[in-house]
């Protein structure tokens, strides 16, 4: 409460963080907010229909935090949105009166109840291309690389590390943009290979490719971990480490395919612009 009296000097934008301060503050005395979840699956002759609906039953520490801090936990995702993506017309019920009849019926729903088929539609639309990746979440996908990983056992034994350190990730990052195997946008800091890094890429892919799997990463630190524990030598993980760094090379040496590569590179090189020399 001190300075509130200099609360109506403060810049719109001041005064928007102040709110958001207090407000996070004071959701730390609320209970947490509760929310229903249903999932439907229907069958129409042998086919499969999967729905799915949260609604917010108890606000909790929503009830004080701010309105755009609560639309992104969820407490507007309710059937109006959906409404409001398909409009009908013909429709002139309230998006009140909608939801509460549906939540009763879902309330009433039981398994293998035979439903009646009002009404079908077709709706068309096209899926979003994945957001690509920043620096910001490029690190946090080589900090979790081990969720890519099938074997429990390894997964188990990469969590927690994933690729490089908290204190060495941004430097790896880094070094790929300034050996130009990766490009960085100074203002969005979104992350693009570039032509060098997609060859980079073919090589790797067509040669030793276990080197593009987080399964060989999750392998060698099991192998630390058992050095650590006593279970093996130090000797005996060098001995596997360096028996395997030959015999791909040795691999890599007999495949003899510059030739194929070159297809790669020619493909992957028409969608880069070719900076335009001029003789000086």
């Amino acid at each position: 409460g001190q300075g509130l009296g200099s609360l109506r000097q403060l810049t719109p934008l001041q005064e928007k963080v102040y709110q958001v301060i207090c407000r996070r503050f004071l959701s730390i005395f609320y209970p947490p907010a509760v929310y229903q979840k249903y999932t439907l699956e229907l069958e129409r002759k042998k086919e499969h229909f999967f729905a799915g609906f949260k609604v917010l039953s108890e606000p909790g520490y929503l009830k004080v935090a701010d309105v755009n801090l609560a639309k992104k936990t969820g407490v507007e995702e309710t059937f109006e949105d959906q409404k409001e993506e398909n409009p009908d017309k013909n429709n002139t019920e309230s998006p009140k009166v909608d939801r509460t009849e549906l939540l009763q019926v879902l309330a009433d729903l039981k398994k293998n109840d035979i439903l009646t088929v009002a009404d079908l539609r077709v709706k068309e639309g096209e899926t979003s291309p994945p957001k690509r990746y920043t620096s910001g979440s490029m690190i946090l996908a080589m900090e979790n690389a081990g969720q890519l990983i099938e074997d429990e056992e390894l997964r188990a034994q990469i969590k927690g590390s994933g690729i490089g350190t908290s204190a060495t990730r941004a430097e790896i990052l880094k070094k790929l943009v300034s050996i130009q195997y990766l490009s960085l946008n100074g203002k969005t800091q979104v992350i693009t290979p570039s032509l060098l890094g997609e060859m980079v890429y073919d090589v790797v892919d067509h040669s030793i490719r276990q080197l593009l799997n987080p399964e060989l990463t999750a392998s060698w630190e099991k192998g630390l971990t058992y050095v650590a524990e006593g279970f093996i030598t130090s000797g005996e993980y060098m001995e596997k480490l360096e028996r395997f760094v030959a015999g791909r090379t040795v691999n890599v040496i007999r495949l003899n395919n510059q030739y194929d590569l070159r297809g790669l590179f020619d493909a992957a090189a028409v969608f880069y612009k070719q900076k335009r020399r001029t003789d000086q």
